[in-house]
């Protein structure tokens, strides 16, 4: 009742997100248009270029810094003066993770403009202004809903280029490796075109792919995808794979015995498909396994325990035939419950 009165009082959130990034496709996005229209394949493909080097340009001074700092930490000795030049580096680094969130959405609107125009080369799908809307509200960290059939896979070719350009990785996290596999496929040429590549985590601890316009495999399936090294699909600019595959490497990675062994590079930019799947139906069946499988553990193991300690003081020639006795009241009760039911 309260939020409804502060919905009708203060308005809609969700609608003041909407209404201004509809003001910036309108006014900024679609008048690129045209002019992408004119550039040739090599010239819009430079365009990837142009935006790295600003972003480079733009993060110049805080990636320095960084780097500073962390020099002086491998010099330092006292305890004090490396906690506190610690302390230093994270606000560093978060200065650097701002620059760059600044500088890409500076370039934001050209580069969705870029997309757009190199998925209409190449796949034959033009982004709708409702489908930029939802890129940029993926690109903020926000939920976007949509309906089957609007198109989510294309949506998320906007924010997955953008944040790519930084250099660090985006992800796309979905439920399965056929899906995984088929959004790399169909979205692939849109990123090749630009100059990016794509990578993609199959189901097993080694199997990976890359996407290769090049590759024509025997099963339709396989198409433009070339099998690869678990490092070289994570370090791919933009990364395919399923919620378990993401996970499991994390994991893994985190009981590598040596840094050469581990397979993840940092963690900077991900989407999630399926959110509300994964974060919440996914996680709660899981957790309810969890403490339904914990339950028969336990139970198991003290029945374990007590019928290990009545067989260990019986004597040697009785225990087989003490073990096979507990079956028999089961057997009696099975026989006696047929007979009831069996009709006269």
């Amino acid at each position: 009742m309260l939020k409804n009165l502060y919905t009708k009082i203060a308005g809609d959130p969700g609608d003041k997100t909407v209404k201004e990034a509809r003001g910036i496709v309108e006014e900024q996005i679609n008048p690129l248009e045209p002019e992408l229209e004119k550039l040739s394949d090599a010239e819009l493909r430079a365009k990837t270029d142009e935006f790295k080097a600003h972003l480079a340009d733009a993060a110049a001074q805080p990636r320095q810094n960084l780097a500073e700092l962390r020099e002086q930490l491998n010099t330092a000795a006292d305890a004090e003066d490396r906690r506190l030049i610690e302390e230093q580096l994270k606000q560093a680094d978060q200065a650097l993770v701002d620059a760059e969130r600044d500088a890409l959405d500076e370039i934001l609107p050209e580069a969705f403009a870029c997309v757009r125009e190199a998925s209409r080369r190449t796949i034959g799908l033009r982004h709708f202004d409702v489908q930029m809307i939802g890129g940029m509200v993926l690109h903020k960290g926000q939920v976007a809903e949509m309906k089957t059939g609007e198109g989510k896979t294309l949506v998320a070719t906007l924010p997955l280029y953008l944040n790519a350009l930084a250099g660090r990785g985006a992800h796309l996290v979905t439920v399965n490796d056929y899906l995984a596999r088929r959004d790399a496929q169909w979205m692939g040429p849109i990123f090749h075109a630009l100059g990016l590549s794509v990578g993609v985590l199959q189901q097993g601890e080694q199997k990976a792919l890359l996407f290769d316009p090049s590759v024509k495999a025997a099963t339709r399936e396989l198409d433009y995808l070339r099998t690869c090294t678990r490092q070289e699909a994570y370090r791919a600019d933009i990364t395919y794979g399923t919620n378990s595959e993401f996970g499991f490497d994390y994991l893994r990675d985190n009981m590598a015995w040596r840094l050469e062994e581990r397979v993840q590079r940092e963690l900077y930019y991900a989407i999630v498909d399926e959110v509300d799947n994964i974060l919440i139906d996914a996680a709660d069946h899981f957790r309810s396994r969890r403490r339904s499988v914990g339950r028969v553990l336990s139970a198991r193991g003290t029945r374990a325990k007590a019928r290990a300690g009545r067989l260990h003081h019986r004597p040697a020639h009785t225990r087989h035939h003490a073990d096979r006795s507990r079956l028999r009241p089961r057997r009696a009760i099975a026989r006696q419950a047929a007979l009831q039911s069996r009709p006269p």
